[in-house]
């Protein structure tokens, strides 16, 4: 099925072989472990290392729940009236989806599904880039796309990407996509990654954005026995990304991240910036930096001994 579609989810998996979540789960971990597939949160792809790139059919079926929550969740950044660049991936056409609400919205794209998650919306411009399509996402690249962003200057850049690591920032696997994702950071004030906890700590070829200029992270909540997603997620903050956590539920084995999670931010305020985090973050209260590190350390600290 993998070698098929070239990417398969656990539920589908059962579904086909009428057993359970668990067991599939255990199977994919062997076969991983001979180097026929590898993992991914909630299912399973080819096996790949720096070079290659899922398209879009594999990547819409990987952490659907999870994307739909940071979709939810990063929508609220977005003011009435603004200017913003959205660029290609699946969380962000997600996200698209949710902008088609906000009135008096212009949204500068390269991608072919955000702009056609936002073509019916009366309130809503969209402005499309000039470039070469890749089939593969969907996307306009190439010379023609960075031209067209020449000049451009909007609040806010929304990306997506392959991998994020607190050491090179978001990176992805494709050389064009990612020269055209520094332009699209170049026309911003800010940057809002978008990235499921499964690309935490992953890292690609081509580094898109360095992480001391990524303003804001929207993730979901990693499962507690992911050790890898909470460190990188603690040295993010730690270099001054603040952080957004959403509540996913239909995490593997049914577990919901409780309601009071839907949204936190982590310390770690820009350099010259005041603690809050600026817009969309909203704090109930203020909590000064070093008592909400020392809170964040002790709950990944707990989460690890359960």
């Amino acid at each position: 099925m993998v070698r098929a579609n070239g990417a398969v989810s656990l539920r589908e998996l059962a579904r086909v072989v009428q057993t359970s979540e668990v067991t599939v789960r255990r199977d994919v971990r062997a076969l991983e472990a001979e180097g026929l597939l590898d993992r991914r949160h909630g299912g399973a792809v080819l096996p790949g290392g720096f070079t290659r790139e899922s398209g879009f059919p594999q990547k819409s079926h990987l952490a659907t729940a999870e994307k739909t929550a940071i979709a939810d969740l990063a929508a609220n950044f977005v003011e009435e009236g603004e200017a913003i660049v959205v660029g290609a991936g699946t969380t962000t056409q997600e996200l698209a989806r949710r902008l088609a609400r906000v009135p008096g919205l212009t949204v500068v794209t390269n991608s072919l599904l955000v702009a056609q998650a936002l073509a019916h919306a009366n309130r809503v411009e969209v402005v499309m880039t000039g470039g070469t399509l890749r089939g593969s996402n969907y996307a306009l690249v190439g010379s023609g796309a960075e031209q067209s962003l020449q000049g451009l200057r909007v609040s806010r850049a929304f990306l997506s990407g392959s991998g994020l690591t607190a050491e090179r920032g978001l990176s992805t696997s494709n050389m064009l996509s990612a020269s055209v994702d520094r332009a699209l950071v170049q026309a911003a004030s800010e940057v809002v990654v978008l990235a499921d906890h499964t690309k935490l700590g992953t890292d690609t070829m081509f580094q898109t954005v360095p992480t001391d200029v990524i303003t804001r992270l929207v993730t979901d909540d990693p499962p507690s026995h992911d050790d890898r997603a909470h460190t990188e997620l603690q040295a993010l903050a730690d270099q001054g990304v603040q952080i957004a956590v959403a509540g996913a539920s239909g995490a593997p084995g049914g577990d919901e991240v409780p309601a009071r999670r839907q949204q936190r931010a982590l310390p770690g305020p820009r350099r010259g910036q005041a603690p809050g985090g600026g817009p969309g973050l909203r704090p109930a209260a203020p909590v000064p930096m070093e008592q909400g590190a020392e809170r964040e350390r002790a709950r990944v600290a707990d989460m690890r001994r359960r």
